[in-house]
């Protein structure tokens, strides 16, 4: 009986972990190649106006030094992510709680996978329901990262 009312905690446990970093995380996919899709990307964040700041080359830094410490095999085909800034949007959700200044800058990330070579991910972090509820800077930054993302995947 104690097996499996720790197995079932176990279970619930998992669950929860795994609906977690749904809620953490929105992950949209395409059919589209990967230059395709970076470069949907980078046209969606000026076309609305936005700077980009930063294009990290997170697949290089990664094998490097995967390799440097024998951490294994690739664990992706390519990913970069963009790191970008909208003056507005960020002036807005500072001026409601300065706290928010470790969302500054805005990332997005796009990535495929070794074992799935013909499907590009675009990623980012998502604004907590929570604060979409209670502020409309951050309900405006989320629809931003949703339309951007969005856009990005259906070049």
């Amino acid at each position: 009986m104690k097996r499996f009312q720790a197995l079932l905690l176990s279970l619930l446990l998992l669950s929860t972990a795994v609906q977690t970093l749904a809620d953490e995380y929105a992950v949209y996919e395409s059919s589209s190649s990967f230059s395709d899709v970076m470069d949907g990307l980078k046209l969606a964040i000026e076309q609305r106006g936005m700077f980009i700041n930063n294009l990290m080359h997170m697949n290089e830094m990664l094998e490097r030094t995967g390799a440097d410490l024998g951490l294994g095999g690739p664990l992706f085909g390519q990913a970069e992510s963009v790191e970008f800034c909208s003056a507005v949007l960020s002036r807005k959700m500072i001026s409601e709680d300065p706290r928010r200044i470790v969302n500054c800058p805005f990332i997005i990330a796009v990535y495929t996978l070794p074992e799935q070579p013909d499907t590009t991910y675009v990623a980012h972090r998502k604004i907590s329901a929570s604060e979409t509820e209670q502020s409309p800077a951050m309900k405006e930054v989320a629809s931003m990262l949703e339309a951007v993302a969005g856009d990005a995947v259906s070049w």
